[in-house]
């Protein structure tokens, strides 16, 4: 069943879960291997296409086409989202296909430029009924990206929502993308004092690099959406590899990717969605 970000995050109707996860989807296997863990799992996902599987693709409207059929006929409340978006003109066409919100990325900008460019994407996300998300700090590669330097400021990203409007915040609390091992440990207490200084839902990215410990920490401390890109990459192209046989059909190996993606997908949302189970 089709959902939004906005909805998952929402309290009532018997509560709502402490955080949501969005888990990136580059072809249609990734997607349907999410759908699936969702719906083994028992709980609600967001299908998140970056503004780089975009680039791969060449274009939205084909893949999210395909995400939004698994959304609509799945069996747990699936959302679509846009993830990293530097170009406000794809986030309008984004909530023209069915996705629910999108994460504005102007967060290479100078502070004033950001500032200008996501208070006008979020005025129009308003307008198109799509929950916006912004980043403030900087969640880069390893390189730096561990500095204390880098990492959001609790009064800053209070003045940013404030001057924005945005709808959640994706902080700098020590994490890194493209990590391939649980090596980096999220500021708990940074994620505390932001969370009580800003009225939006915060987002975790780079969780990738965060062991499932410092995932349900980091819950606890007030994340309420958290993202998974790498670690479902990983798990993809091993099984692809390791099944790759001699023939010209890719069927089986795929299949193999998709299933591993599955079951990562499963763990994950329970780590994610229940961050007192150990």
């Amino acid at each position: 069943m089709l959902t939004t970000a906005s909805r998952l995050l929402q309290a009532g109707d018997g509560g709502s879960l402490p955080a949501i996860a969005a888990f990136n989807v580059i072809t249609l296997e990734y997607a349907e291997g999410i759908v699936a863990g969702a719906e083994r799992a028992g709980l609600p996902v967001l299908l998140s296409v970056s503004h780089n599987a975009v680039r791969f693709h060449g274009a939205l409207a084909p893949l999210a086409a395909g995400c939004l059929a698994l959304a609509e006929s799945a069996g747990v409340p699936v959302g679509l989202h846009l993830d990293h978006c530097e170009d406000a003109d794809l986030v309008v066409e984004a909530a023209g296909l069915g996705f629910g919100s999108a994460m504005f990325d102007a967060s290479t900008l100078p502070y004033d430029d950001n500032v200008a460019a996501t208070a006008a994407v979020a005025e129009r996300g308003r307008e198109l009924g799509i929950w916006i998300e912004a980043e403030l700090g900087e969640i880069g590669g390893k390189d730096g990206a561990h500095a204390p330097g880098v990492r959001t400021d609790p009064l800053e990203a209070a003045q940013f929502v404030e001057a924005t409007g945005v709808d959640g915040l994706a902080v700098a609390v020590g994490t890194s993308h493209a990590m391939t091992e649980p090596t980096a440990r999220a500021d708990t207490d940074l994620i505390t004092r932001i969370a009580a200084a800003v009225p939006v839902p915060l987002v975790l990215h780079g969780s990738s690099g965060v062991s499932d410990a410092g995932i349900r920490a980091a819950v606890g401390a007030g994340i309420r959406k958290v993202n998974v890109g790498t670690q479902l990459s990983a798990a993809y192209t091993g099984a692809l590899i390791a099944s790759l046989g001699p023939g010209p059909d890719p069927r089986k190996a795929l299949h193999a990717a998709r299933e591993a993606i599955a079951a990562d997908v499963e763990r994950l949302l329970r780590v994610i969605t229940n961050p007192s189970i150990s």
